[in-house]
């Protein structure tokens, strides 16, 4: 009966510690989670690679940039009174000044800050959607051009 006691509590004993250190990566700190760390500096923080099919990520207050056709259509913009469409010849002499695009963050922002998912998103679809007008008025050119060259061929 002795043995069988010994046993149960060894069992016991066995099983409780295997479960409390069943997730050596993960720390709980002041409310906030860390996986990968000790330290979480954010609600959950992860330190290493994560993989999911999606991720979800809601605007709450940023302005999708909608403020790019508004102001090329419109001269400015309701949704970002601030924002100024540049002409390619200004984009030209921003990235020789600078070496990056403007409103991009430099390489050596990224590398000391890092960057939000969210905020990065809505500064390349800015861009893409200054792509596409810039996109736009060279066809325009083209078929200007075109138009031109058929009238004196003819």
């Amino acid at each position: 009966m002795k043995n069988i006691l010994i046993l149960a509590l060894v069992l016991l004993t066995a099983t409780s510690f295997a479960q409390r250190n069943r997730y050596k990566n993960i720390t709980e700190k002041n409310g906030k989670i860390g996986i990968g760390t000790t330290m979480p500096d954010a609600l959950l923080t992860v330190k290493g690679q994560i993989h999911t099919q999606e991720v979800l990520v809601d605007l709450e207050g940023a302005v999708a940039p909608d403020y790019v056709f508004e102001t090329y259509f419109n001269g400015s913009s309701v949704l970002k009174s601030d924002y100024k469409f540049l002409s390619l010849n200004e984009v030209a002499s921003y990235i020789g000044s600078n070496h990056h695009l403007p409103g991009v963050p430099s390489a050596r922002q990224l590398e000391m800050e890092g960057m939000e998912l969210k905020e990065m998103n809505l500064i390349l679809l800015e861009k893409i959607e200054e792509l596409t007008i810039y996109t736009l008025e060279q066809q325009k050119e083209i078929d200007h051009l075109k138009e031109a060259l058929d009238k004196l061929e003819r």
